[in-house]
């Protein structure tokens, strides 16, 4: 079973080296790292270039960039990475061993937060707990699915917003999500950046709007804003 992890970037230089850096080993391995470039303005193509297997380059957008990379790809299984989440040790096998059954057809990692403090380890909890009843993954979750299936569903809607979660819905339809809980470490930077409980609310209200049927391209607008 080969993989292939599509991670979309944009303006992300100084990540690039480390977070590829640490793949490195699973290339060696016959699998594959994909980036796709969402018209960044420093060097993250040139930076990319000799530590990726394929760099693609296309308009800025997640689900864009992300269709672009799975489009390139040449594994059995798509594993969609955030440049600032880390994968878990011996990932490739637990990725393997969760689709070992033809009945499962995608599955997500439990997350961990890198940010230190009981609070960030509340957030993570939650949105463990969330997607596990919900089958519901995020992007921070590193969702795998196989390639088959994720050509059949016609992949990532092109909506500026909430792309993993409208992926997943459709993909609940056919099979629950494999939880795998060993876990991903995502960034806290958002919440850092913009406020631990206003990044919370805020994102609580966007999925609400969403939930209600609000135009993802709106709701992009708000978060980006």
């Amino acid at each position: 079973m080969k993989i292939s992890i599509v991670i979309p970037v944009i303006n992300e230089s100084e990540l690039l080296p480390r977070q590829l850096g640490d793949l490195q080993s699973i290339r060696d391995s016959g699998h594959e790292v994909i980036v796709v470039d969402g018209g960044s303005e420093d060097n993250s193509l040139e930076v990319a270039a000799p530590l990726a297997d394929k760099v693609g380059q296309c308009n800025r957008g997640r689900a864009r960039q992300m269709n672009l990379g799975a489009q390139l790809a040449s594994g059995d299984v798509l594993l969609f990475l955030h440049i600032d989440t880390c994968l878990p040790p011996d990932f490739e096998a637990l990725v393997e061993g969760a689709l070992v059954n033809q009945d499962s057809l995608w599955g997500r990692f439990d997350v961990r937060l890198s940010g230190d403090g009981a609070l960030f380890t509340i957030i993570a909890t939650a949105m463990n707990m969330r997607s596990h009843l919900t089958g519901v993954a995020t992007g921070d979750q590193a969702m795998f699915v196989r390639k088959q299936v994720f050509q059949q569903l016609g992949g990532f809607a092109a909506i500026a917003l909430m792309e993993d979660v409208e992926l997943s819905k459709r993909l609940r339809h056919l099979s629950w999500p494999v939880r795998l809980k060993q876990k991903a470490i995502a960034s806290s930077r958002r919440w850092e950046q913009k406020g631990v409980l206003k990044t919370i609310l805020a994102m609580w209200w966007l999925r609400l709007l969403y939930f209600f049927g609000m135009n993802a391209d709106k709701i992009a607008i708000m978060y980006y804003k």
